[in-house]
């Protein structure tokens, strides 16, 4: 088999100028098994549903304020009642891609409170496996095993997830959409799982912020909970307003089986 630097090397004697460069991404995408990942813009889905009123989510509109959604992954953890905490005193939604097996399933009250307080509960699988490896009825399990323990404690069923490390493809899209649910994925990280540097966690947020933004971060992480005061101050001094992500997307919707970011 030829190397893909020999390849690369094949075709540059064939093709010319910019057909070079679109050879050798499709050789490395087919050598590296990914594909094109199809992703959706929060301004897109906006501007999709025409002049309709904001959907029922709250007084923000996105089509007007410069709007960003802090999102949490792996949750509820230890940190969670303080981080709610800290939500509800700066008075910013957020939503909550939560793990069902040793997370909700040990502090469902948590789980009650996020809903109770107005913030968006989904989906983050039921044991965080890469549903990339995984076969049609296991993606299937890890995604309804967490709804159905959503629906049971909040009364109310997911239309969201967020897959394991953002993989995702055709086979996740289409199990997604047969549950009702939309993927979301992040345009902002501040890799908290590396630290535990507050200080660090908020300068990679702000650094990174834009509107339309979609903050990925998580409450697990001891660094994290604390840098989130800062971050919301920052934020709201440059002019931005905290939604979740069905706010975020409003007046349009998210639809099954589609990926936003």
């Amino acid at each position: 088999m030829l190397s893909l630097t020999k390849k690369r090397k094949e075709a540059r004697t064939r093709l010319p100028g910019t057909a070079v460069a679109a050879a050798a991404i499709a050789l490395a995408l087919a050598l590296s098994g990914c594909t094109r990942l199809e992703t959706t813009s929060p301004g897109a889905v906006r501007d999709s549903a025409g002049t309709r009123d904001p959907a029922p989510f709250g007084a923000a509109d996105c089509r007007q304020a410069k709007c960003i959604a802090l999102t949490f992954d792996a949750g509820p953890s230890g940190n969670s009642a303080r981080l709610l905490d800290v939500l509800a005193e700066k008075r910013v939604p957020a939503t909550f891609f939560l793990l069902g097996a040793r997370h909700i399933d040990t502090r469902p009250e948590l789980v009650r409170r996020m809903a109770a307080e107005g913030h968006e509960v989904a989906s983050h699988t039921w044991t965080h496996r890469i549903l990339t490896d995984a076969a049609p009825e296991e993606i299937r399990e890890e995604l309804e095993r967490t709804n159905k323990a959503i629906v049971r404690l909040t009364g109310r069923r997911p239309t969201l997830m967020r897959p394991p490390q953002g993989r995702t493809d055709d086979t996740v899209h289409a199990v997604s959409r047969d549950l009702g649910l939309s993927e979301v994925l992040w345009t902002v990280t501040a890799k908290d799982y590396r630290t535990t540097d507050p200080d660090l966690i908020t300068e990679r947020v702000l650094d990174q912020a834009s509107r339309d933004g979609i903050i990925l971060l998580h409450d697990i992480y001891d660094g994290t909970v604390p840098a989130v005061p800062g971050i919301i101050d920052a934020l709201t001094a440059r002019g931005y307003t905290f939604v979740t992500v069905p706010q975020l997307l409003a007046p349009g919707r998210a639809r099954p089986g589609e990926v936003y970011r």
